[in-house]
């Protein structure tokens, strides 16, 4: 499977480029502050020529709208927010928030790749959580890495998948982006147990929950570099769509 993600990858890519470079020509270039033109990858593509993912979107409409309230959203709320967080904290601050929230998010890590029956990773993911625990100082370090100890990011979407689980249709969240049936419920799940058993429901405050899910959100979107609609292609819906489908399968297939 992980062959097949490669070849259909890198011959995606290739014709998106061609896309890209059409979309960002002077033709269409938009100002600054503008949206690009409104276009389809279905009403330049015929049916003869090469396809960037076949996506199951049956929701395509409703998922556009989605994709656009995200952009004002992102542009003129959310991002302005945690531009505010970036300016006020020195980034040395930053990294030890990261790596703590980092530590801290390890548990659904660990509680996933049992599930999948990852034991070497699970196992690797509990000496991160010992190392950086004691030695990373309540993990504002994160030592484990730099002693070839990578984190092993595992979610119960990708537990689904490996189990069998098909995506489902093509999903765009209100404010959180690209998803899919499966890993949907995959996040809900997580959700659900970390608020449960994780390490912060052990101390059952409901403020200390609220400052760790408002600051994890912040310090989320901080280390995501994307913006929309920054490549000024009228085809990043298509891009957006296509990257995501194939990474949920590199991931399910590893």
């Amino acid at each position: 499977m992980a062959a097949r993600i490669g070849a259909r990858g890198i011959l995606s890519c290739a014709y998106l480029v061609a896309l890209l470079v059409s979309g960002c020509s002077p033709l269409t270039q938009t100002g600054p502050n503008s949206l690009p033109p409104l276009r389809t990858y279905e009403a330049v593509v015929t049916d003869s020529g090469p396809h960037l993912l076949e996506v199951d979107d049956p929701v395509e409409g409703f998922n556009r709208g989605t994709y656009r309230f995200n952009y004002y959203f992102d542009e003129y709320l959310f991002r302005p927010v945690v531009r505010v967080y970036e300016i006020l904290l020195p980034d040395f601050v930053k990294d030890r928030v990261s790596d703590a929230l980092d530590n801290i998010g390890e548990f659904g890590n660990l509680t996933n790749n049992l599930l999948q029956t990852k034991f070497m990773d699970a196992g690797i993911t509990v000496s991160r959580v010992i190392i950086n625990s004691t030695v990373g100082i309540a993990g504002l370090w994160d030592p484990a890495a730099e002693w070839g100890l990578p984190r092993k990011p595992a979610d119960f979407g990708q537990t689904l998948g490996r189990y069998g689980v098909g995506s489902g249709a093509y999903i765009v969240l209100p404010a959180l982006g690209p998803s899919n049936v499966r890993d949907t419920t995959g996040l809900a799940v997580d959700a659900a147990a970390f608020s449960l058993i994780g390490p912060i429901a052990w101390v059952n405050e409901s403020a200390v929950s609220g400052a760790y899910t408002g600051i994890g959100t912040l310090d989320k979107r901080h280390r995501i570099p994307f913006r929309y609609h920054q490549t000024g292609s009228p085809f990043e819906y298509e891009l957006l769509r296509m990257l995501y489908t194939i990474k949920r399968e590199f991931d399910v297939a590893n």
